[in-house]
């Protein structure tokens, strides 16, 4: 497979070839629904040189990314203005890696980006299950009457995985209907993730797909997104949830979403996101 970077930078570690790798991080420069703020289209022109002020090495979790066999296939190249086309190209990608046997850590871009990607996992999985930390439900039926967007994301996914097989956390904005429809059909846990080690218990022995949106964390520490919501997780919150996703045998692939740049020229934000990244890249390793 061709890199399909539009850079020549990599994440820090990440230098594997294709052909030798068993993950694959790729990133979706794509913000075309989204409803408060745009910008997370630059998330990865960011967090690419940002991370070389990580050290390959996580203490946290005791694993050096050199020893991981990861490949950095760079950003999706999208069209404008053609939302349908745009999953559709994510979806043929995601699907490739998939079909070669490997993993893959995608970075958006907004939060509908995960829609083909999530569904590419479960057409090789049937029996996917969907972690989903986010302070939003992304249960909407529609925003404004357009059924692809980032507000409704995760009733696109239900479609397909049906009840028993989302499992939400942090959640602490949606209408009134949403969080209604979800005691019928999810697990959603609102404001905090302490029902998150007792469901990865019963995810044992199924694959798992694992959804982050950033904006999960109280904008006091994480400014940088298009929806920021107070009230959130703290980042060693979000780390012991990273250290949890280790007693899961069988993680498939997973996504990092919703950072933007532009709103946190500190570059603090950034910092948190590729942190972030590389933990979960580590436990995709295992």
């Amino acid at each position: 497979m061709r890199n399909k970077a539009m850079n020549v930078s990599t994440f820090i570690g990440c230098e594997k070839s294709y052909s030798e790798a068993e993950i694959v991080l790729f990133g979706v420069p794509f913000d075309g629904t989204t409803s408060f703020r745009p910008g997370t289209r630059f998330a990865m022109q960011a967090i690419r040189p940002d991370s070389y002020g990580l050290e390959t090495y996580s203490p946290y979790l005791d694993k050096d990314i050199e020893d991981a066999a990861i490949f950095d296939g760079g950003d999706l190249d999208l069209p404008f203005g053609n939302p349908a086309k745009v999953l559709d190209q994510i979806f043929e990608y995601s699907q490739e890696v998939l079909a070669d046997g490997k993993k893959f850590l995608m970075v958006g871009g907004e939060h509908l980006v995960s829609l083909p990607t999530i569904k590419a996992a479960y057409e090789k999985y049937p029996d996917l299950h969907l972690i989903h930390i986010d302070a939003h439900t992304d249960l909407r039926e529609d925003y404004l009457g357009e059924k692809l967007s980032h507000a409704s994301v995760i009733r696109r996914c239900h479609e397909f995985l049906g009840d028993d097989r989302i499992f939400q956390f942090g959640i602490r904005s949606g209408l009134k209907e949403e969080f209604t429809w979800a005691k019928e059909h999810t697990h959603l846990e609102r404001f905090s993730l302490e029902t998150l080690k007792e469901k990865i218990l019963e995810m044992q022995n199924v694959p798992v797909y694992i959804t982050i949106d950033l904006d999960v964390l109280d904008p006091g520490i994480f400014p940088g997104t298009g929806t920021p919501e107070p009230g959130g997780i703290t980042y060693r919150e979000l780390l012991e949830a990273i250290k949890q996703f280790q007693e899961l045998n069988q993680i498939v692939a997973a996504d990092v979403v919703e950072l933007s740049p532009p709103y946190d020229p500190s570059g603090a934000s950034t910092a948190i996101a590729c942190k972030t990244i590389r933990e979960l890249l580590l436990t995709l390793a295992e």
